[in-house]
């Protein structure tokens, strides 16, 4: 295998003629370079230089060799460059994957002390949910999934594994009631979910629902959904448009101005973990870090 350092010694021996001025010039002794140019040779597997005196001639494979090393040495010094700016947070990249809500509210305050801080570091933003987006993260296709799991979920699948993963809580996320404001518990403080066993619903995918579909039997009732969207201005128009009631997360009410609705407390409390998800060798990289540590502030609200 050849070394860069002993490129480095060929290319000078080439231009000085000689052990002893190469040495000076790189500031080692003449039988450091003697040795480090039998190294080459031994590594190569054929003469470099012929040796005249005290004077030295290049082979052809000496030539062929120093030709190349001039591409090769520059290459090393700026793959050096790069990486010793990645690693002072000169540069870098993030690929952050994020569910919607989280998207309107969590990233941007984040990116944005990201960039002031580190004008260098440069992150793309895709939306998913979870599961897709923990599955993105472990195919290699983000480097940082923000992503959500309910609290009191039972059942098969009901949370995710994340033991492999390094997990960055967040926030816990309440989820509050959502009603037309011509609703008659319009003006409550707080309702118990039983209380709206008599409305129809508004929930979203299956997934989504499941958390609300099992309190609501806890209640002792099956909600009747009767519009179902993942879609959170979607579902505050739909209440405001008095067809029914709904459960949303606060960061999803955060973006969305409920026209028509009002917000009410739900008994039991209803809530949902917010976390960054990302692999082990990755929270190592410093650029993955910092946002890493820019989420969690934005999350201190």
């Amino acid at each position: 295998m050849i070394e860069a350092r002993h490129l480095r010694v060929l290319r000078a021996v080439a231009a000085t003629g000689s052990f002893s001025a190469a040495g000076r010039e790189l500031g080692c002794t003449q039988p450091a370079v003697s040795q480090q140019m039998k190294a080459l040779e031994a590594s190569v597997g054929t003469p470099l230089l012929i040796r005249t005196g005290r004077e030295m001639r290049l082979t052809q494979a000496g030539d062929a060799l120093v030709r190349h090393a001039a591409g090769i040495i520059a290459g090393l010094t700026a793959a050096e460059e790069e990486v010793a700016a990645i690693a002072g947070l000169r540069a870098g990249r993030v690929r952050l994957v994020s569910f919607p809500s989280g998207s309107s509210t969590l990233v941007p305050t984040a990116l944005a002390a990201l960039r002031a801080a580190h004008p260098g570091t440069r992150v793309s933003l895709e939306e998913a949910e979870p599961p897709r987006s923990v599955e993105m993260l472990r195919d290699g296709d983000c480097d940082i999934a923000l992503a959500f799991r309910y609290e009191g979920v039972t059942g098969v699948d009901a949370v995710e594994e994340w033991d492999d993963l390094v997990v960055r809580p967040l926030l816990l996320d309440r989820l509050v009631g959502l009603v037309p404001e011509s609703h008659p518990l319009a003006g409550s403080g707080s309702v118990a979910i039983g209380e709206l066993a008599g409305d129809p619903w508004i929930a979203g995918c299956p997934r989504c629902r499941r958390q609300l579909v099992e309190v609501c039997r806890g209640a002792g009732f099956e909600p009747r959904i009767d519009f179902a969207t993942d879609d959170y201005p979607a579902v505050v128009g739909l209440v405001g448009a008095g067809l029914g009631v709904a459960v949303l997360p606060e960061l999803a009410i955060e973006s969305v101005r409920p026209k028509g609705a009002r917000m009410v407390a739900v008994e039991p409390p209803l809530r949902r973990e917010i976390v960054a998800l990302t692999l082990p060798d990755l929270a190592q990289v410093p650029a993955v870090a910092a946002t890493l540590d820019r989420l969690a502030r934005a999350a201190q609200r």
